[in-house]
Parts: C-alpha cells; sequence; structure tokens
C-alpha cells in the first residue's frame, strides 16, 4: 500500500508531525488554537470526515489535494464552530477517488473582521482501493482505572504501536473515555512503582455536568502519541458504559454513590451523549434519529464493517434468565436487530466483520439485585444453559445468520481489559442453531488490565487463546505491558482474513488466519 511516509521518511512524518502538535499549542490571543489537533473518521467509498476543534467562535476551513504538496489542491469553506458544540466542527469529504493518498490541512478563521487564522494542522490518509489488501487494527478502554496519560512512561504509546503498522482505519471499540474514573496525579502500581499522570480539573472527580464530560475527550487529546495517530488513520467510533458510568442501564441507581451530586441516570446520558457526538469524528445519521450510533460502513468486494450499539436500546440490567423475550430483555433492541439482519442479508462483500462493544459469551457481572440474585451487565447470564434472558436476542441473530447462509461473520470486541480468541462452536452449546464462528477480544489500549472472565456455554465458546493477568492480580497498570489491540488483515487475491492479538509494544501474542468459505473465492 502506497503510504506518505514512503515518500517522507518515517523519521521525518513523525518530526512533522510534532513540529505541527507544537503549532497547535503556540499561545497567541490574536488568533484561534487548534489544541486537539484533527481526526479522521467513518472512511467509506469516497468520503471521509475531518474533525477539529477551536477555542473561540470560527470557521473551519479545509484544505485538501492527492500530494504533499497541495498541487491542485481544493479549498471547502466548512461550518462555523461554536460554543453551544464546544468550538468542535467536522466537515465530510466527498467524491474521493479509490486507492489514493489523501492529504490535508484544516485550520480555522475567526468571526471578526481581521478574520485571523489558526496555524494549520497537516495530516493525510489512504483511501482503500480495488486493488489494495485491506489492513486496519481495533481496540478499546482508554484511560482508565485511574491509569492516565503518564509521560515519563511515554504516554499512551499503545497509539504509537499502531499507528506504525499502517492500518487504514481503526475501530474504537467502546469506553473512548472513562467519565466515572477520577485520574489522581499519582496512584501505586504493581513492584512498588508509582504512576504519574497529567491531571486537569475536568478528570480530577466524575463527570457531571456538560463540561467534565466533554473534559474527558479533551483530556486524552494531550497525548501526542493520539494526536499522531489521529493525524493518519481514520476512526470508526461506537460507545459503552464509562462514556457516562459503569454499566449504565434503566437500572443503574445513584443514590448511593457519594461521588455523585447529580443522581439523575437520563441527565447523564444526556450530557455524555452530547459529548461523545461533539468529539467523535463520525458521519451524523439522518433527522430520524442523530444520535444514532449503530451503522454500515463498507469496503469494496472484501469487507462490510457492522458497527453496533449495545448500549442505547438496552433493558435494565438483570438477572437475565427471563424465558421469554421481551422489553426487559432487550439487548440491540428490535429496531436496530432487524437492521442489522436485512444488512447482513444484502451484503454481497466477503467479509462481514461485527463490531461489538461487549463480548457474547463472557460472564460480566453487575452486582446484585434488591433479592440478592446476580445481575448481568452484557449477554451471558452465566447458567451454562439454553438460551435466557438477552441471549434469546442473540440466538435469534445466529439463527437467521446460519439459515440466510450468511457466511464469513467475524465479531470483535474489547470491554474485559484482556485478550482473547474464542471459538463459538454449535456442537459443544446449549443452543446450538447457529454457524460456527470466531470472535476476537482486545483491551485495554491505556488502562487497568483485567481478567480472564469465565464463559457461558450457552452457545459453546472454547476459549482457543487468552492473556491476562496472573491468577490473582487484577487493575495492573500499563507498566504490566498487558495492553492490547488486534490488527486485520485482509489479502485481496487469497482473501484470507488474518487476526494478529498485538501487545503494547506491538508484538503479536496470537495470530489466527480464517480462510473465505468456498463460493466467497471465487
Amino acid at each position: 500500500m502506497k503510504r506518505f511516509e514512503q515518500k517522507l521518511t518515517k523519521a521525518a512524518w513523525p518530526l512533522f508531525l510534532a513540529l505541527t502538535v507544537s503549532n497547535m499549542a503556540a499561545a497567541d490571543d490574536g488568533v484561534p488554537l487548534m489544541e486537539q489537533g484533527i481526526q479522521f473518521g467513518d472512511p467509506a467509498s469516497g468520503r471521509t470526515m475531518v474533525w477539529s476543534r477551536t477555542d473561540r467562535p470560527a470557521r473551519m476551513m479545509v484544505e485538501y489535494a492527492f500530494n504533499e504538496q497541495f498541487q491542485d489542491s481544493r479549498i471547502i469553506r466548512g461550518p462555523y464552530a461554536f460554543e453551544g458544540n464546544d468550538f468542535t466542527a467536522r466537515q465530510d469529504l466527498v467524491d474521493l477517488p479509490r486507492g489514493k493518498d489523501v492529504f490535508v490541512k484544516v485550520w480555522f478563521e475567526d468571526l471578526t473582521n481581521a478574520r485571523a487564522k489558526s496555524e494549520p494542522v497537516v495530516g493525510h490518509f489512504h483511501t482503500i482501493g480495488e486493488r489494495d489488501n485491506i489492513r486496519f487494527v481495533w481496540g478499546g478502554d482508554t484511560s482508565g482505572q485511574g491509569w492516565g496519560i503518564n509521560e515519563a512512561f511515554g504516554g499512551m504509546k499503545i497509539y504509537e504501536a499502531m499507528r506504525q503498522v499502517e492500518p487504514q482505519f481503526f475501530i474504537q471499540s467502546g469506553d473512548n473515555v472513562y467519565s466515572d474514573g477520577p485520574i489522581p496525579p499519582s496512584k501505586p502500581a504493581e513492584d512498588g512503582q508509582i504512576w504519574t499522570n497529567i491531571v486537569t480539573p475536568e478528570v480530577s472527580k466524575v463527570a457531571e455536568t456538560l463540561d467534565e464530560f466533554r473534559g474527558r475527550y479533551k483530556y486524552n487529546l494531550l497525548d501526542e502519541n493520539l494526536l499522531r495517530f489521529n493525524a493518519e488513520v481514520p476512526q470508526i467510533w461506537q460507545w459503552d458504559d464509562h462514556e457516562v458510568v459503569n454499566n449504565w442501564s434503566d437500572a443503574k441507581d445513584l443514590n448511593d454513590d457519594s461521588r455523585y451530586t447529580v443522581k439523575d441516570v437520563p441527565l447523564l446520558i444526556a450530557r455524555a451523549a452530547k459529548a461523545f457526538h461533539e468529539y467523535a469524528p463520525l458521519r451524523s445519521h439522518d433527522a430520524e434519529e442523530a444520535g444514532r450510533i449503530y451503522r454500515k460502513l463498507s469496503y469494496g468486494k472484501l469487507l462490510d464493517v457492522f458497527v453496533l450499539d449495545m448500549r442505547s436500546y438496552r433493558g435494565p440490567n438483570t438477572h437475565n434468565l427471563q424465558t421469554r423475550e421481551s422489553a426487559e430483555t432487550a439487548f440491540l433492541g428490535e429496531t436496530q436487530l432487524a437492521w442489522l439482519k436485512e444488512e447482513l442479508k444484502n451484503s454481497r462483500a466477503v467479509w462481514k466483520v461485527i463490531s461489538a462493544d461487549m463480548p457474547i459469551g463472557l460472564n460480566i457481572g453487575d452486582g446484585v439485585d434488591a433479592h440478592g440474585n446476580a445481575r448481568w451487565e452484557a449477554i451471558a447470564n452465566g447458567n451454562d444453559g439454553p438460551a435466557a434472558g438477552r441471549e434469546l436476542e442473540i440466538a435469534r441473530l445466529l439463527s437467521f445468520i446460519k439459515h440466510k447462509h450468511i457466511d464469513n461473520v467475524v465479531w470483535l470486541t474489547a470491554d474485559v481489559h484482556y485478550a482473547a480468541a474464542h471459538y463459538y462452536d454449535p456442537d459443544k452449546a446449549q443452543t446450538s442453531d447457529f454457524a460456527p464462528f470466531w470472535e476476537f477480544v482486545v483491551g485495554p489500549l491505556n488502562a487497568g488490565s483485567f481478567g480472564p472472565n469465565s464463559t457461558d456455554n450457552t452457545f459453546g465458546p472454547q476459549v482457543v487463546f487468552a492473556k491476562a493477568p496472573p491468577a490473582g492480580q487484577v487493575n495492573l497498570s500499563p507498566f504490566a505491558g498487558l495492553q492490547f489491540f488486534g490488527e486485520v488483515n485482509i489479502d485481496r487475491r487469497s482473501r484470507a482474513l488474518t487476526v494478529d492479538l498485538k501487545d503494547i509494544e506491538g508484538t503479536t501474542v496470537f495470530s489466527k488466519t480464517l480462510a473465505a468459505s468456498a463460493h466467497d473465492r471465487d
């Protein structure tokens, strides 16, 4: 794949970006600042979003070309950035040719008569062409459990490890921020070490106000590894619970949590959702449901990505053992489930990747209910029996995939803070009306390491690989090295899909190559 680094050496390009980053932080009250850099998002056929933020009312300006000299460039007068959206703005670049390097400059012009201009921030990305192999990375769980940006450690350096593999895009699988986790100036780590953090007022407590939720995203963008990554790798965001508060559902009750003065969970959800949509480089849905997160992104004949929202439409977290489906057992919800089935059925891509914010067969608890019964946060319910509760909805989906002969479906997720590869085997399942499939789990990107979780045998998950803290050790810092991301490569000739699970240094800890089904290789 032709990349800008091949023209401007690998050593020179990071230096160039570093100079750009330093320009973003240059203090000058006379011109707009761009301290959060730029992001690219929701890459699709012929289009990619460009996101940025300034510090005052201004207009976003975007220049792009297909060469680093910006010859024959096009300039777009983008949207206005106002206080109501925390001075964020995004512009959709459209009619982009396939298989091209796209070089982008973004700046802001203030709304005074002087039209003062910020220093431009520069980035680039590559559109996927018909002759390209496909490479992308995924991961989740950033700045959690009080493990924030430690400059002495090198910051959130897993983002640099991901950048080095030159992916065409990145899937953020949820828990982009930890709004419910204060970040202290320092905290004890394993082996007597001390972890030190950059701290801002907004991350020093749980997020309750809109500005505090916004501050979580601005905090992550203090990390230079992430800024460099954002300027090169288009991203596909989804969310999970920590963007709002741990394990939120209709059952969430904060009355006994002294950290919160705001006890109204719907109000916290509304503020968190607004901040998420302001800072995510995603393409807004239409007026039918402007805040919708689930969507499909297509990459030619080789790949469709189905991005799920397992948080917004679920029923309350319960004992999850109901024998019949109802509003209480909803997980994706009927509308999203119908959309997913229809899109999967109509997909003509060889590989169908379902990007889920939670795994299917891992037991993830949420304490106990008022009667002392175990309450469950995800799909599994710990009973190892036939499908019940939320499993009923997933059973319907898996059965549909089988009977509609939808081949080459792979599930990618994060959430549980360790790396794993699961093979779901109907021959070993209690509910077996489905075709076998793989699920790959990664994370965290910069948070505490946990696990491994126990499995629920309803759908017969076989743990082919897992890498997690040793028994008895939990919430290990990034010092321990148990931070993981995933890399996916699809070869356009053989159509094989290879998944590599990689650690914080970019070292492969597990690899699996999957062959496309026979009729999809034709």
